[in-house]
């Protein structure tokens, strides 16, 4: 569509009245960043912007990197263009981007949940005309619990296996997940962590963000010098040789892919509790059907772009709510494929 403040290039979302990537998939020369997962951030990129709390887990990942951090809320001109970050509730320094150029007003989501989990900055609504948003769990199927009953339910699980003189084994992402797990339990006994979490935990220490004590697993590290413990490593982690040391143990995952029946039985997370068989605790860190419907409507945005997961059915679902609603792969640069990153 001509006069789109946005549009898509082989490098990903570009503006061209700012010449800026946001998310880019390919090195550019400049790149706006949502936050630190790697599928947002990526190596190569000339120069970074992102939010002061999103940059040192970048920096972690990526090395060293010119990078300018600008803080929510702020506005910043880039060529012709306003911008500004807005939290995102996904994972702490989390932003969606707003972009304002000629009267128009554009958000880009990034990924974000609206539940507050007592770590990432929470969800705040931007006001736009166009909102691109996430809908990575973009199906009526995927309704979460509040996260306060979940995490009853994991410490509840964590007591029975410390009771039964096993440790609990739980996959988790090592940045986002993980975090969030080790600031909402309660202090039943030790937390054990992968090199991984451990690792981004240091670095979020580092920035004042309130995460109780962990232990690292190093080698050498066994069940029996931490009886009743809890490990949270990443899934491919727990799936390999790492985790025998803990046995006996009992396993779980938390993911927002828990809820789908199929999926727990195929990763063996279904009844839980015997026989090397893991539970499966839906807990995302993404928006759920009535999160997205939830932030669709506060931005008050009449145009509604659709990314990641299920872009297509909820781009048809919104279209029945009466928004101009598409994927937004229905992007593209009018008149042209050039990546001017």
């Amino acid at each position: 569509m001509a006069g789109d403040l946005l549009t898509l290039t082989p490098a990903g979302l570009y503006c061209p009245a700012g010449d800026f990537h946001i998310d880019p998939s390919r090195p550019v020369a400049r790149a706006l960043i949502t936050h630190g997962h790697s599928d947002h951030a990526r190596a190569g990129h000339g120069a970074y912007l992102a939010t002061p709390q999103a940059l040192p887990v970048i920096r972690h990942r990526l090395g060293a990197l010119t990078a300018q951090a600008l803080p929510y809320g702020e506005i910043l001109r880039i060529g012709q263009v306003a911008v500004s970050f807005h939290p995102a509730g996904h994972v702490p320094g989390s932003a969606q981007i707003r972009v304002e150029c000629g009267g128009q007003v554009w958000v880009v989501s990034g990924d974000y949940k609206t539940e507050a989990d007592g770590l990432a900055e929470p969800f705040e609504p931007v006001a736009c005309h166009t909102f691109i948003t996430e809908c990575t769990f973009g199906l009526p199927v995927f309704r979460w619990q509040p996260q306060q009953q979940v995490i009853a339910g994991i410490a509840a699980w964590w007591a029975d296996a410390a009771a039964q003189g096993k440790c609990a084994l739980v996959a988790a992402y090592s940045f986002g997940k993980a975090q969030r797990l080790i600031a909402a339990l309660p202090p039943l006994g030790p937390i054990l962590t992968h090199g991984a979490v451990e690792d981004v935990n240091h670095v979020l220490r580092g920035q004042g963000y309130d995460l109780p004590a962990t232990i690292r697993v190093t080698e050498g590290l066994t069940a029996r010098s931490h009886p009743g413990a809890l490990v949270i490593a990443p899934p491919a982690a727990l799936a390999g040789p790492w985790a025998e040391r803990f046995a006996p143990a009992e396993s779980a995952m938390a993911s927002g892919w828990m809820a789908l029946r199929k999926l727990r039985r195929r990763r063996g997370a279904g009844a839980g509790g015997g026989g090397g068989a893991g539970r499966g605790f839906v807990l995302s860190d993404h928006a759920d059907w009535d999160g997205l419907n939830t932030a669709v409507r506060a931005t008050g945005a009449t145009r509604i772009l659709a990314t990641h997961g299920y872009a297509a059915p909820f781009a048809c679902w919104l279209r029945d709510q009466g928004y101009d609603a598409a994927p937004l792969e229905s992007l593209r640069l009018s008149g042209s494929t050039e990546d001017r990153g």
